[in-house]
């Protein structure tokens, strides 16, 4: 039997045993009291339960503790070789599962997993969700889709080539919705598709735009890596007394990241022109020998799920956070000195088509003023290659009514692109 066929079989047997002696202890009128006093008894609130649903919950337990021991309880050589085995062989969605499946069986096999796995400038591979505030590959881009749901004013971040190509191969890594306010719009981005609370533990940032749609905010809800950027960051919220538990981290608001689009004055033709000023990457992260910020955990989850595919809602703290707060409005742009610069790469005119034109090399397959390419805008004493400014960092582009695709790369991570991506949504007419 293959080292895959064997985690497979151990995470089946787990996933079969608990939920066995759930439906066990589930069956029936007295199993409803019994969930419902366990539940209860959760939140510190006194149960009203008989002393045998409360036996029978400390056998459920029990033996639920007995039956990952005995994967706990394997010799760490033995346990380091078949995880080292499992996540060589399985590098791409859905076999990446696998990897997941380790690091889901216990606590020791989720620390020797954690410390296996690589980041995505290393393996170029997603797999826990950390991996979506990580830098990508150096070498080639991971490439994704976003679909556009009209409807509801959503955007879904996929791991994948294309839709057509989607199947069990494609993965939802990041979703977004549109807000519009008075005076802005905002993007909310989540982990998951039906919760953008940003007092849930699958907030991850969001994108805040002016009243012209002209310039664009990213904040990421936890603190940037460089802590000279975080002291020019404030986490804006508005708190109620008596309501803020000490056991529940606030979850901030950081600019990692200002987007600017050209105004479009005289009407020209042509693409919109946009720069990015990433605050949380300096320019030493594309020079020689230099490395991007690279977060190993969630510092604001208090819970960080193992899984891109299985995260559950946390509580939600008793904290309010308030997106039109004066202090957000007012709040002073980090030092941009040293920050990375990204401007949208130069089209040329093409005579016989009679439209600007950019090589996405077959991924973008319909003309619109939303494509683009970013790459380096780098001063001559920063000492950057003429190289590595060539080098597309972002592209993103249009090959359906609501279908785009989206490549990136080191140093982006794939929230950052995500982030990026979306302000191209948003209406601009006077940059066109």
């Amino acid at each position: 039997m293959s080292f895959k066929a064997i985690v497979r079989e151990l995470t089946k047997e787990i996933r079969d045993g608990i939920g066995s002696i759930s439906r066990r202890r589930g069956g029936g009128e007295d199993g409803k009291s019994s969930a419902r006093c366990y539940r209860r008894g959760k939140s510190h609130i006194a149960p009203d339960c008989s002393s045998s649903t409360s036996s029978s919950l400390t056998a459920f337990v029990t033996i639920q503790e007995q039956q990952l021991s005995r994967w706990a309880n394997l010799p760490p050589e033995l346990l380091l070789d078949i995880i080292h085995r499992v996540e060589a062989s399985e590098t791409a969605w859905p076999a990446r599962k696998d990897v997941v499946a380790c690091a889901s069986v216990c606590r020791s096999w989720r620390d020797i997993t954690k410390e296996i796995v690589k980041t995505p400038e290393q393996c170029g591979s997603l797999t826990f969700p950390i991996s979506l505030k990580q830098p990508g590959p150096r070498d080639a881009p991971i490439q994704c889709f976003i679909k556009r749901e009209r409807a509801t004013s959503t955007y879904h971040l996929y791991l994948g080539l294309s839709p057509a190509l989607s199947s069990d191969t494609s993965k939802l890594l990041l979703a977004a919705k549109k807000i519009r306010r008075a005076t802005s719009t905002e993007f909310v981005i989540s982990l998951v598709q039906d919760d953008y609370s940003r007092a849930s533990n699958s907030y991850v940032g969001k994108l805040r735009s002016n009243f012209l749609g002209t310039k664009f905010s990213v904040y990421d809800s936890q603190p940037p890596h460089d802590l000279s950027i975080q002291s020019n960051s404030r986490s804006h919220r508005r708190i109620r007394p008596k309501q803020v538990s000490p056991k529940v981290p606030a979850v901030g608001n950081y600019n990692v990241a200002t987007i600017s689009y050209e105004l479009n004055v005289l009407r020209t033709r042509g693409p919109r022109r946009m720069q990015c000023t990433m605050h949380s990457i300096p320019i030493s992260a594309i020079q020689e020998g230099g490395t991007a910020p690279t977060p190993m955990e969630f510092k604001n989850h208090h819970d960080e799920q193992c899984s891109l595919f299985s995260i559950s809602k946390g509580k939600k703290p008793l904290v309010e956070f308030s997106s039109t707060s004066l202090a957000e409005t007012l709040e002073s742009t980090p030092n941009t000195r040293d920050s990375l610069v990204l401007k949208n790469k130069a089209p040329r005119w093409h005579e016989q088509l009679q439209c600007w034109c950019l090589n996405f090399k077959g991924r973008v397959t319909v003309a619109s003023v939303k494509n683009f390419q970013l790459v380096a805008a780098a001063e001559p004493h920063q000492n950057v290659s003429v190289a590595e400014q060539e080098k597309v960092i972002l592209q993103f582009g249009k090959i359906g009514k609501d279908i785009f695709t989206m490549d990136y790369r080191y140093p982006l991570s794939a929230f950052q692109a995500f982030a990026l991506c979306l302000s191209s949504f948003d209406t601009k007419p006077a940059c066109e």
